[in-house]
């Protein structure tokens, strides 16, 4: 079997109201689509909806959900609950590295992750904000070339930026207080020269006027000159940012779409909170169904060509 074999018609990154739908949607033209994430994830999984038109009373997010998933399988999708990594491009579209250490192709893409961000909520968090505190590896980690910088998180992404910093930083420490990833992940990070400080966590991140150290809980302090906030996966702007998708030149802070929920990378859609606001299921539901049916057009147009 060939990469063209295997290769998935439209992968879906967000198992949210958003995702949902457009995995539902490119399904039904008859794609092969994946969709990934962890619904427990979702903003909507802890919230009671009542406002969402034809839905009587109040529901639960998780009921949602867990309705919508069953659906997704109902229409012939694939459902993982990996972590993304990594995205390359290619010349027959996209290649979607996971935590497993599965790479899988694709002809098309949907962004449905949402937008929130996970802070730690410690004090000297917000004060040293852009002067040693990150929440994106991969935007500035070239920041910190032989310098010494401490991760902090116990997922996906802490892991995955701490190995990447090592190619930058002079020492990396990775402050969790338990590993939930992979095994293939976990292993990756234990041959690595990064020092695993676990059972633990941040208590405070102190400095004069910019990060000098990290007070665990512990009672013990790391001497360090920068800190990377990674909690869960890793966020759509990251792995947007990676494949060159523009941001929203007003606000910085969500993909840029147009009605077709098109980004300006060909095959890349965007739906969800991470498109924009308001900050709505109806509107997530919405953009998810058109980018899953353009997706689907898109890569049904691509496999042709591939054929001929």
């Amino acid at each position: 079997m060939n990469d063209l074999d295997n290769r998935k018609d439209v992968v879906i990154i967000g198992a949210g109201p958003a995702g949902i739908q457009a995995a539902i949607h490119s399904s039904r033209k008859r794609c092969t689509v994946l969709l990934l994430g962890r619904i427990e994830r979702s903003a909507l999984f802890p919230a009671h909806v009542e406002n969402y038109a034809c839905v009587e009373g109040v529901k639960s997010g998780e009921e949602l959900l867990l309705s919508g998933r069953k659906q997704v399988k109902r229409f012939g999708a694939e459902l993982m609950e990996d972590d993304v990594l990594k995205i390359h491009q290619d010349s027959l579209g996209f290649r979607v590295e996971l935590e497993s250490g599965t790479t899988v192709p694709t002809r098309a893409l949907v962004f449905a992750t949402g937008t929130s961000r996970k802070k730690l909520k410690v004090p000297g968090e917000k004060e040293f904000f852009g002067r040693g505190v990150s929440y994106c590896v991969d935007c500035d980690a070239n920041f910190y070339r032989n310098a010494v910088v401490a991760v902090v998180g116990n997922a996906s992404a802490a892991i995955d930026g701490a190995l990447t910093l090592t190619g930058y930083a002079s020492k990396v420490y990775l402050v969790n207080r338990e590993l939930l990833a992979s095994s293939e992940l976990i292993e990756k990070l234990n041959n690595s020269s990064v020092e695993n400080v676990t059972d633990t966590w941040v208590r405070e991140i102190a400095g004069e006027g910019d990060v000098k150290s990290l007070i665990l809980e512990n009672g013990d302090e790391i001497d360090v000159d920068g800190v990377f906030i990674e909690l869960g996966a890793k966020g759509a702007m990251e792995l947007a940012l990676e494949i060159g998708v523009q941001l929203d030149m007003d606000t910085m802070s969500h993909i840029d779409t147009n009605k077709k929920m098109e980004t300006n990378v060909t095959g890349v859609y965007a739906a969800g909170d991470i498109a924009g606001h308001p900050y709505q299921m109806a509107k997530a539901v919405g953009e998810g169904c058109v980018a899953g049916m353009e997706a689907a057009t898109f890569a049904r147009k691509r496999k042709r060509k591939e054929e001929i």
